[in-house]
């Protein structure tokens, strides 16, 4: 059976999507099963993962509104992980649901029909706190948060935490954190530093060792539709999603209860929110 693992933060521009396709395809590397669902109206993953979103004829819009199931709708990419694509169909999707019944369970329950299908199953989350996005959440077994290394990358952080407890007392009482991600990290940078030191210094192991640091090649890949990996194997973005794939399987093993997954990945991982920062602290990237 599937984990399933949100990617979210309702804030934009912080390396969601862009970390949604890259551990996709970094997992599927690892030889694992993986499906992504794009969530996001902007299409974006789909659009990264070498599919046009505009010429697709089944994405995630039909499958939410039952029109199809969701096997008719799911593409391969050439990376190797099956995809049900995203495109503004589904801001349309979202209007329909809202007079549904059951509405928040209307992904778990399409995604309940696939699961045993894959080991992994990773939703790219509109950027805000939608319907859509309490559809994901309320389907994940995990929820894995992106955070930029910057101040203001922070004044959402605690919204979406509230959420995630809202939804685990109302909607999915399994739903856990998966793992806050430091994204386009500059070591360069002394407030990133700070940032990250005080997300240790708040939430402990919940903060991944891996860290994706700011990268030119990285920026590039979506604009070719492919994944770091398959765009610039060497670069550091694609080393440091394939360390996240690594320290992803390497926590799922160890839950309670986990069966022993696929194969091991190629390359090591690399080296409740802070409403405000205190003093710098020193800060170490393995």
């Amino acid at each position: 059976m599937a984990r399933i693992i949100a990617v979210a933060n309702q804030k934009g521009g912080v390396g969601k999507t862009t970390t949604a396709v890259n551990l996709a395809a970094a997992l599927a590397a690892a030889k694992r099963k993986v499906l992504l669902v794009d969530l996001d109206p902007q299409g974006n993953a789909t659009v990264a993962s070498g599919i046009d979103k505009r010429e697709v004829k089944l994405s995630g819009c039909e499958v939410l509104l039952e029109e199809v199931e969701i096997g008719a709708a799911i593409v391969s990419t050439e990376a190797h992980y099956d995809l049900l694509p995203g495109n503004s169909d589904l801001t349309a999707a979202e209007l329909k649901l809202m007079d549904a019944l059951a509405r928040e369970h209307r992904l778990k329950d399409i995604l309940a029909k696939v699961a045993a299908n894959y080991q992994t199953i990773l939703i790219d989350c509109p950027p805000s706190l939608n319907l859509l996005t309490l559809n994901a959440l309320t389907a994940a077994d995990g929820v894995l948060v992106p955070v930029q290394c910057e101040y203001f990358a922070l004044e959402g952080l605690s919204s979406l935490l509230d959420t995630v407890k809202a939804v685990r007392h109302r909607l999915n009482p399994k739903l856990e954190i998966e793992g806050l991600l430091r994204t386009m990290y500059d070591v360069r940078n002394n407030l990133g530093n700070e940032v990250s030191a005080q997300l240790t210094q708040h939430f402990g192991d919940k903060v991944l060792r891996s860290i994706i640091p700011r990268n030119v090649r990285l920026a590039e890949a979506p604009s070719h539709g492919q994944p770091i990996h398959l765009y610039d194997r060497s670069s550091r973005g694609a080393i440091a999603y394939i360390g996240l794939a690594g320290e992803i399987i390497r926590r799922e093993r160890a839950l309670p209860g986990a069966a022993e997954p696929g194969h091991a990945i190629e390359s090591p991982a690399h080296g409740e929110a802070a409403a405000r920062l205190k003093a710098p602290a020193a800060h170490h990237q393995e």
